[in-house]
């Protein structure tokens, strides 16, 4: 009697055995206390349910994560006030309930993460000091930066059961920093995409409004650190995406320049498309979370592990500004449009409000003109889609998992053009190597337009930085994000740019406007898109974009906005 060979599981069975494995990673006796505060669907604004789990959260553990700057947490674990197992659990409680809320996480390894944050209590016990600048502090990482030991499935059903064999550089930077993951969160399937849904973990939403997206590709990371469930995460950014979920969740990130951050052992899609490079960067609540994170990570010298890495140290001159007149009386400019799309209201009162901060703090701000951003954009999605079509179907054969044509929730038939190239995009070597051509002319041509506004800042040098959109929207309802050009502009340029919240749409402030000149198709999308009611409680962001590998700069830059923004805040 034969005995029949039983099938090999279907790609949606290994995605249930995956989230059963996810659930019972969650310490049991936690569940019960967190359960009762989950409201129903219909509730949209969740940012303040963390706050009511007192049955969770200690008086203390509200405390630390409600200390939203990093560097007052790292001074209090230094000093042994709170321990890393303390600020790790208080964290790990608050991450949970971020779970249950917004659906942000994917990896959750509480013990090994509580056993590392002890070790790090009895060596500064026994040794009198911190192991590294980021001592006993809990970090959250985006799905695709490998941890040895766990699986990476960066959203693909086919990576579910592959175990990484070593960590990331970043990784092992990390934990020669002192600090101690905890976590990794959700991205959309392929990561190309400006929103966060996949096959494997389902979608992440706002926590402002649960109707609209939280951006992407690091759009776990967004929830995550706006939640404070993590007091610092690293997202990845080929084309926005640490900015977009920053933004749209009304956190601080940081997009640096290519190879400034090591990127060796973590896990990509198109791997081996090198002209437009993805970049690690970090979010934060706070300005001062992106500035430790950048500067212990380039003071560990990561050149050593990471062959790509910039061999350049912290600058400290270029964070005190000493090419920017040290910061006084600067130059700002302000880029109200890229010429193809109008922002809607809320961007524009953004835009304002950083404008008149700055000027009553006594900079100069003008108007940014803008060079050929569709041309930037339009080369990066050519180079992109050469073989993105075949890598994203290599991919997913293994199982037969369908690849994505949607982030929306309604019509799984919708194509979204920009973000599912199609396979007559495909081209040969050397036309791909004219696209690189094409994008090194463009940087070259920006650089040139850049310095020639020298003649009109007042200052006898260019403009020091420019005040741009993040996008044309804040978050927009879950599948309608459809266009990442402005964040996707300084990547083709490489450009340094950090996010700073400013404010939340409000129904009577951003009203709609009558209609404008379109600028294109897209644009008159756009402005039908919007109604004030539908981005209700939406945070309002902007970037602030320096020059090449200018990390230093930006961020003391960075500081001046933000400090404007709150001494000028009703």
């Amino acid at each position: 009697m034969s005995t029949e060979v039983p099938s090999p599981p279907t790609w949606k069975a290994l995605v249930d055995d995956k989230r059963a494995r996810q659930q019972a990673s969650i310490p049991a006796d936690w569940l019960p206390l967190i359960e009762p505060h989950i409201p129903s669907p219909d509730t949209l604004d969740v940012s303040g349910i963390p706050d009511q789990c007192t049955e969770l959260l200690s008086e203390q553990e509200r405390e630390i994560t409600n200390t939203i700057d990093v560097q007052v947490l790292l001074a209090k674990l230094a000093s042994e006030e709170w321990s890393s197992v303390e600020v790790t659990t208080a964290f790990y409680k608050r991450a949970i309930i971020a779970q249950k809320l917004t659906n942000c996480l994917t990896e959750i390894f509480v013990e090994r993460a509580l056993a590392r944050a002890a070790e790090l209590d009895a060596y500064l016990k026994e040794k009198g000091k911190p192991m590294g600048p980021l001592h006993g502090l809990p970090m959250s990482l985006k799905d695709q930066i490998c941890i040895k030991g766990l699986e990476t499935t960066m959203g693909y059903v086919s990576w579910i059961g592959k175990y990484a064999d070593r960590d990331a550089a970043l990784v092992e930077v990390l934990y020669k920093c002192g600090a101690v993951p905890f976590v990794r969160t959700n991205v959309p399937q392929t990561l190309m995409w400006p929103e966060s849904f996949n096959n494997v973990f389902g979608r992440t939403v706002n926590p402002y409004n649960r109707l609209l997206t939280c951006g992407g590709s690091s759009g776990g990371e967004g929830a995550l650190v706006a939640l404070r469930g993590s007091p610092l995460g690293v997202g990845s950014d080929i084309g926005g995406s640490v900015r977009i979920p920053s933004a749209f969740c009304g956190t601080y990130g940081l997009r640096p320049s290519y190879h400034r951050i090591p990127y060796e052992g973590a896990v990509n899609s198109m791997q081996g498309q090198d002209s437009v490079p993805s970049v690690f960067g970090p979010l934060a609540n706070s300005v001062s979370g992106l500035k430790l994170f950048t500067q212990a990570v380039v003071a560990s010298e990561p050149w050593r592990l990471d062959p790509l890495c910039v061999r350049k140290k912290w600058d400290q001159e270029a964070y005190e500004l000493k090419e920017h007149g040290g910061g006084k009386e600067m130059c700002f400019a302000v880029l109200w449009d890229d010429g193809w799309v109008k922002p809607h209201p809320p961007i524009i009162r953004g835009l304002e409000t950083v404008r008149k901060a700055l000027q009553a703090k006594g900079h100069k701000v003008i108007d940014w003109v803008p060079l050929k951003h569709k041309e930037v954009v339009d080369t990066l999605g050519a180079i992109w889609a050469a073989g993105a079509v075949e890598d994203y179907s290599v991919t997913t054969q293994p199982t037969g998992e369908p690849v994505l044509a949607t982030m929306a929730e309604d019509d799984d038939s919708v194509v979204e053009s920009g973000f599912r190239p199609s396979n007559s995009e495909t081209v040969s070597a050397y036309r791909l190597w004219q696209l690189h051509l094409k994008k090194r002319e463009l940087r070259k041509e920006y650089l040139d337009h850049w310095e020639a506004t020298a003649e009109k800042t007042g200052t006898g040098r260019p403009v020091d930085a420019i005040i741009a959109p993040v996008a044309a929207y804040a978050a927009p309802p879950h599948g309608k994000n459809r266009s990442a050009a402005y964040t996707t502009v300084w990547n083709g340029l490489d450009y340094t740019a950090l996010v700073i919240p400013v404010s939340k749409v409000d129904e009577t402030m951003d009203a709609k406007v009558p209609p404008h000149q379109f600028l294109s198709k897209e644009d008159e999308v756009n402005y039908h898109l919007y109604d004030p009611a539908t981005f209700k409680n939406a945070p309002i962001a902007v970037q602030l974009v320096g020059r090449t590998l200018e990390e230093e700069g930006v961020i003391g830059m960075a500081e001046i906005v933000d400090s404007a923004l709150k001494e000028a805040a009703p």
